[in-house]
């Protein structure tokens, strides 16, 4: 089967999107199928590349400004349409609902190809993420609803990660066929084990204390500031070191935070990392920390699961569906920094409890291997193609 993926976040940006399509892709690609994405540019200019076993086919762009590294295509239909002409997939698989997008959906109509489309944001990423918007909150929440719903009318199936965005987002708003597929993580990656020599002193973490981790964007949406102030509050009677693995535009904020409260030297901000270092950074690691409220799935903390860690997460989003409160990990209420550290400490200080924890996530997390999540969505791909209804 040949399948366009279309995404206006891919590889090298860093975030649950362009991972989720980029593992998809060279999913699909291993599995035997002919396989092409469509992004933007990383130069401004039209170029095609290949990334592993699949093509990337690099539509012209402009840098965004709201948000570091990060380049946007705004009128690229004409190059999508040219390419899907050529191409002549079977079916395009849409996951942003931005200027790629736009681009997918009128390459589809105009070549007669099924569009399948997979929803991996909340309002809330926007929002908070670019601060003059925060006093429009509800009215922009509104429009940015009403415009997914039109977005995602043009597809024939609208999937999202977890059963509980479904619930979040009203999917009967779409008037389209949905379900749930998990985003999906390379369980031969991602497992219990030590990391290798020197690999603690590469970073500047500490050895024979536990470590506290964090992986993921350092956004506002992230909420990453109570995870600080609960550190703060969790040093007073214990040792540990909290390393924080990622990078984002508030991390300056988080530095000037970790300063002000003087726990600085208990903290590590690695910044930007190379993919293959990120299981060992779970494999130092003590117990899971995931603040943000505005997660579909979070592809960080299955990784962290399937790891072996137990999790102390945020009681909002899709996160209840990952930490099991009392199984697999601690739940606390949304900015509760006394919540959160609570939580931790009751891991941190019973060793066996964050074992039999950490074997729950084991649990839970095998149930989440990419290959299911690819074998589901060939077969959405295959009802697609064979429905006459879904052109």
């Amino acid at each position: 089967m040949r399948v366009l993926i279309a995404s206006d976040l891919y590889w090298p940006t860093v975030n649950g999107v362009a991972t989720f399509a980029r593992n998809l892709a060279e999913g699909l690609a291993t599995t035997g199928h002919d396989v092409a994405v469509v992004a933007p540019s990383q130069t401004g200019k039209h170029y095609v590349e290949a990334d592993e076993n699949h093509r990337v086919i690099r539509t012209r762009s402009l840098v965004f400004p709201f948000y570091q590294d990060l380049r946007m295509s705004v009128f690229p239909t004409r190059e999508i349409v040219k390419f899907v002409e050529a191409f002549e997939p079977d079916v395009i698989h849409v996951q942003t609902p931005l200027g790629i997008g736009l681009g997918a959906i009128a390459a589809a109509k105009k070549c007669d190809v099924p569009l399948v489309a997979t929803n991996h944001t909340m309002s809330e990423n926007v929002i908070d993420n670019v601060k003059l918007l925060a006093p429009f909150a509800k009215p922009i929440d509104v429009m940015l609803r009403r415009y997914a719903e039109w977005f995602y009318s043009h597809a024939c199936h609208v999937t999202m990660p977890t059963q509980a965005a479904l619930n979040m987002l009203k999917p009967d708003d779409f008037r389209k066929p949905t379900s749930a597929i998990s985003n999906g993580i390379d369980l031969s990656r991602f497992h219990p084990g030590d990391a290798p020599e020197g690999f603690r002193e590469r970073f500047g973490i500490p050895r024979q204390i536990p470590v506290v981790l964090y992986v993921g964007r350092l956004d506002a949406e992230k909420h990453l500031s109570v995870l600080v102030q609960a550190a703060r509050r969790l040093l007073e009677g214990r040792a540990f070191h909290l390393v924080i693995v990622g990078f984002g535009v508030d991390r300056h904020n988080l530095e000037r935070l970790a300063d002000s409260l003087d726990i600085h030297d208990h903290i590590t901000f690695t910044g930007r990392i190379d993919e293959e270092d990120k299981p060992d950074f779970f494999r130092t690691a003590t117990v899971f920390a995931m603040p943000s409220p505005a997660e579909l799935q979070s592809i960080s903390t299955l990784e962290a699961m399937a790891s072996g860690l137990p999790v102390v997460a945020v009681n909002m989003g899709a996160l209840p569906e990952l930490c099991e409160d009392g199984h697999n990990g601690v739940l606390f209420d949304l900015d509760d920094a006394d919540g959160l550290g609570g939580g931790l400490a009751r891991i941190l200080d019973d060793p066996q409890l964050a074992g039999s924890m950490g074997a729950a996530s084991l649990g839970i997390a095998g149930r989440h291997d990419l290959s299911e999540t690819i074998r589901q969505f060939v077969a959405l791909y295959e009802q697609a193609v064979t429905d006459p209804s879904s052109r």
